[in-house]
């Protein structure tokens, strides 16, 4: 691979690298960079990274990872070029961002024609509409063959900044041996050490070094914090081949990228969903599996891009204005406030963020219950005075400023653009590489399509068949409370893909695959199985409405049952 590649940069991966077992069903025991031991496996859900092409010729990379484990099991290997500078974020920053842009599928139903109502039906209904749904410094040293170029704590980490010795042929084996005989596992349970020793030595062959996280004592389940790391590079990568060793099916990466212009994936494919596979009766439901069968179907190295657009719809996000405003109130108040006010006040505003626990239990008296305190602050805890300044220092250093920093970042750049994939060990044999294309149009993540329900006066609404119409003008017609009719991923499907394109850094990119003309088919063909009202009609009173081509049945049923009736009535006579 070419030097510039790797001067390039990114993250073992991030976007919501997420090691934590009582979350997710699944377990690996390696993520992306991310090694566990066997008494604390990983679990991965979608790894969430924010990218900014800064304007100095750095990136920063913000790395969201959880974890659930003794703080011994814990390490976290990330190639990087140089030096970086380190520090950490805020997980309520990671759920802030993907909420305010998550794909929503919404639904508005429309009624055509006139249904058929009676006075004990005139509150019945066809269901309701589906809303939004969806659709991460310290001193040089060395020894046993590497050079210690950076370490020091953040949050609750101890970092090192490490380079092997040039003199050693097997970079890699010198690497791995000096982490693990300095106690960072990054051997993942029943794993080689040699494999990893291989991963690693492809990246120090190419000049760059590694950067090591591991908990601190007693940081276990719930203290992992998003990493925040600027280092020299002129674009974004995310090293993911290290996350083959051990990695889940299907594993998502979600990746914001803040630079000039909308981001594109220079050597991924850039996928187009057909959104007649997504179930907009429910909200877009089954959105990450659509996600899953289209990547599959681009061999896994294709990613989708949710949302592209300028900053300014970040704005007020990560960071809400009534928050800034009362973190202002409280830092200018802190001095005149008791201590006990200054606790209480500040658990209120801030009780849920990161690293407020772990403040908090640095100053309150050991005879106070930090859970008890936390649940409730006004509960007339026996407090004790504290040193106001300190508390207020270390809280905005540890909780708040995160929180600022990233809003701050999000807001640096003028253009911001989602993408999203997943990937199985596999097809994780490629680097992803980010870069920037001007000529790309903005990407919405809101998408919208209509509900037709097609009355007919002797059906009631609930009986009638239904089209849905879709923004590219596509209709997909339903059976009356049948569920929604392709299932991605099934041989009978259609393509996940409406197109599949490989983008550059300028022009609209060239489709490598088109699926219009199949979907097209595909949906002809299933709208074929679905009659219209006029093909309808009802047997008796009770509204029961029978599919077309049973009329003849029905008739000569009813004269059957006439004859008997009428044969029973002479006998009686």
């Amino acid at each position: 691979m070419s030097g510039i590649r790797f001067s390039l940069y990114a993250i073992g991966l991030g976007s919501a690298l997420i090691c934590a077992v009582a979350l997710h069903p699944q377990s690996v025991s390696a993520c992306g960079g991310l090694f566990c031991s066997a008494a604390a496996p990983v679990n991965q859900a979608a790894e969430r990274i924010i990218f900014s092409k800064n304007g100095d010729g750095t990136v920063t990379a913000v790395v969201q990872i959880q974890y659930s484990g003794p703080s011994e099991e814990f390490a976290w290997v990330l190639p990087v070029p140089g030096i970086p500078d380190v520090n950490v974020s805020s997980d309520l920053a990671f759920t802030r961002l993907q909420q305010a842009s998550n794909p929503q599928y919404v639904l508005t139903t429309e009624v055509e024609g006139d249904c058929r109502q009676d006075e004990l039906n005139d509150s019945a209904s066809f269901g309701p509409d589906q809303g939004s749904g969806t659709g991460g410094t310290g001193g040089a040293g060395g020894g046993g063959g590497v050079n210690v170029l950076a370490s020091g704590t953040v949050g609750p980490y101890d970092y090192v900044v490490i380079e092997p010795q040039a003199s050693f042929d097997q970079i890699g084996d010198v690497a791995v041996e000096w982490l693990t005989n300095e106690g960072y596992d990054v051997v993942p349970p029943g794993g080689d050490p040699s494999d990893i020793s291989e991963l690693l030595g492809s990246y120090l062959q190419e000049a760059m070094n590694l950067l090591a996280f591991r908990l601190t004592k007693g940081n276990d389940t719930g203290t992992i914090r998003p990493i925040w790391i600027t280092y020299a590079s002129s674009q974004p990568m995310i090293p993911i081949r290290p996350t083959a060793v051990a990695a889940n099916d299907d594993m998502g990466v979600m990746v914001w990228v803040l630079g000039q212009s909308r981001a594109v994936p220079v050597n991924y494919r850039s996928l187009e969903l057909n959104e007649a596979l997504i179930d907009w009766t429910t909200g877009g439901s089954n959105y990450n599996q659509v996600v899953i069968a289209a990547a599959n179907e681009a061999g896994g190295q294709g990613f989708v891009t949710e949302r592209a657009g300028l900053s300014a719809d970040y704005d007020n996000v990560v960071l809400l204005d009534f928050e800034q405003q009362a973190w202002d109130s409280i830092r200018a108040r802190a001095a005149a406030l008791s201590s006990e006010d200054l606790l209480i006040e500040s658990a209120q505003l801030f009780g849920g963020w990161d690293g407020y626990r772990s403040l908090i239990e640095r100053f309150l008296p050991g005879s106070v219950d930090v859970d008890d305190f936390l649940g409730c602050p006004l509960c007339g805890h026996a407090l004790v005075p504290i040193d106001n300044q300190a508390f207020i220092d270390a809280l905005d250093f540890e909780v708040v400023d995160p929180m600022i920093a990233t809003q701050a970042l999000m807001s640096s750049r003028p253009y911001v653009t989602r993408l999203y994939t997943t990937l199985s060990a596999p097809e994780m044999d490629v680097d992803p590489l980010f870069d920037f294309n001007p000529d790309l149009e903005d990407a919405p993540n809101l998408h919208n399509a209509r509900r037709v329900i097609e009355c007919d006066p002797t059906i009631y609404p609930w009986e009638a068949p239904s089209r849905i119409e879709l923004e590219d003008g596509r209709v997909v017609r339903l059976l009356p409370n049948s569920p929604w009719p392709f299932v991605p991923g099934d041989a009978d499907a259609p393509p996940a893909n409406a197109i599949v394109a490989q983008l550059s850094t300028s022009g609209s990119g060239e489709i490598v695959t088109d699926n219009r003309d199949a979907i097209e088919r595909a949906l002809d063909e299933h709208n074929a199985t679905v009659p219209s009202p006029s093909g309808w009609t009802v047997a008796g009173s009770g509204g029961c409405a029978l599919a077309e081509g049973r009329q003849d049945a029905a008739w000569w049923i009813g004269l059957a049952l006439l004859g008997l009736l009428i044969k029973r009535r002479q006998s009686l006579r």
